[in-house]
């Protein structure tokens, strides 16, 4: 999912949190402007990466958090057996590398899914930062508090729910997340594949084609190859387990 890339004009003009359309989802959201010319000071901005490339590696040595400006990633582990398992999504205005604070090494590696920009930035002087600024700590430990509430909502969703309600659980989430930066909710292109999916929902290739598939002969979504069109929400939302939509998280 590749969000409004600049044409040529656009690329002359340098990205700074201060005239990113996606500063309001991200760190500067809690900040005043004169904060944000600080946080700037700090921010690598327009980092590219390749469908494929690797932000970071598992059990990389931790030094900075990353924005995602355009574009998506997927995270994932590998387990003691050597087996691959993906374990989340992030998407424009989303942070990554937060996996890495508490032990100052990367329990997951983070590939990009399609040619992506990213803001860097090195923890230590965020950290630095943010001890001159309250509200950016204060911002901080929420987005550490909401990483750990992400985490247990997951867990709980691959523990105790059916095939197909977490396949509706995974398109509202989507769809949530989408609609957070201005992309349609109905309309979803996915960028990662089904067995991406599959791998993080806890379910095989096979069993994710087939909720796909029972999702669309109920009327509820339609399906052409990558792209999912939600065609009833109220249903999806009552399959999900949902009173309303679900906000962002991986």
């Amino acid at each position: 999912m590749v969000v409004a890339m600049p044409n040529v004009n656009q690329r002359r003009t340098v990205i700074t949190c201060t005239n990113c359309r996606l500063n309001r989802y991200c760190l500067p959201a809690a900040l005043n402007k004169s904060n944000i010319k600080q946080l700037e000071a700090i921010v690598e901005h327009n980092c590219s990466y390749e469908k494929g490339d690797h932000l970071y590696r598992q059990k990389a040595n931790f030094k900075s958090v990353y924005v995602v400006r355009s574009g998506s990633f997927k995270s994932y582990a590998f387990h003691y057996n050597g087996k691959g398992w993906v374990n989340g999504f992030f998407f424009p205005g989303e942070i990554i590398g937060m996996d890495g604070i508490s032990d100052r090494s990367h329990i997951n590696a983070v590939q990009a899914l399609e040619h992506a920009f990213v803001c860097e930035i090195p923890f230590s002087k965020l950290e630095s930062l943010s001890l001159q600024i309250p509200d950016l700590q204060h911002h901080l430990f929420a987005l550490m508090g909401k990483e750990i509430t992400n985490d247990r909502e997951f867990h709980n969703l691959l523990s105790s729910y059916t095939a197909e309600e977490r396949t509706a659980h995974f398109l509202i989430n989507l769809s949530s997340r989408y609609e957070r930066v201005s992309l349609s909710p109905f309309r979803l292109l996915l960028p990662m594949t089904r067995g991406d999916i599959g791998e993080y929902l806890g379910l095989s290739l096979e069993t994710i084609s087939r909720m796909f598939g029972k999702l669309h002969r109920k009327g509820l979504i339609a399906v052409n190859n990558r792209e999912i069109e939600l065609l009833q929400m109220e249903p999806l939302l009552k399959i999900a387990g949902c009173a309303t939509k679900l906000g962002g998280g991986s």
